[in-house]
């Protein structure tokens, strides 16, 4: 089902609106989340000045970012990585936000062409220990950090999370935390469309935006 793109633009504003509303001294960018959704929904916010893109399966993505090249459009993978999918994610984005494993990063820095620019990544942090949740244990950080960001060909800029739903708050104040920690990395990808407000206000520098910005999936 497509969405109308009247609607996408007009919902890409509220969003704005949301972020702008939060006090907040870090830039915030909004990442359109658009897994499921077609080449002319992710169209309908491009001519409404979205560039940012949020994808969680590769085989899906690839076909979109085929369709819709020559746009200047910032690709970031945001799901599950299997081992076997390295090479294209290396090839195609721009930003990795789910590195969940020092394995997953290697496979990323031996994949990634010398030839273009540094693949960004993020650590993917199970911040609250959750069993259905993958990522580094806060404890594990420490450790797996200099593995990591030495590596060639890509930039270890900062964490993501997925939240605790029970409280979020907390959950994000320990991602703050945990990046203050480190001077030398710049970024947070935390926050969704029900608690994005809650996510700037405590250091987030990308939110990842789907239902709010497309309208819910069929």
């Amino acid at each position: 089902m497509l969405a109308d793109k009247a609607m996408i633009a007009e919902n890409l504003e509220q969003v704005q609106s949301r972020i702008n509303s939060v006090n907040h001294d870090q830039k915030v960018q909004l990442i359109a989340v658009s897994k499921t959704r077609s080449a002319d929904d992710i169209q309908g916010a491009v001519d409404a000045g979205q560039l940012h893109f949020g994808e969680n399966y590769l085989q899906e993505a690839l076909e979109k970012i085929n369709t819709l090249q020559g746009q200047n459009l910032l690709w970031h993978f945001i799901g599950p990585i299997q081992s076997n999918k390295t090479s294209k994610i290396a090839e195609h984005f721009d930003w990795v936000h789910s590195v969940d494993r020092v394995k997953v990063a290697r496979r990323l820095s031996d994949q990634r062409s010398d030839s273009t620019n540094e693949l960004n990544i993020l650590l993917q942090v199970n911040i609250d220990q959750e069993s259905t949740k993958s990522g580094f244990l806060l404890e594990e950080i420490a450790l797996v950090v200099p593995q990591i960001e030495n590596l060639p060909n890509i930039s270890l800029r900062g964490f993501m999370c997925i939240p605790s739903q029970a409280n979020p708050s907390q959950s994000f104040a320990k991602m703050a935390n945990l990046l203050a920690k480190y001077p030398k990395m710049d970024t947070l990808s935390m926050g969704m469309s029900q608690d994005l407000e809650l996510a700037v206000q405590n250091g987030a520098t990308f939110v990842r935006i789907g239902t709010d910005i497309f309208g819910k999936r069929a």
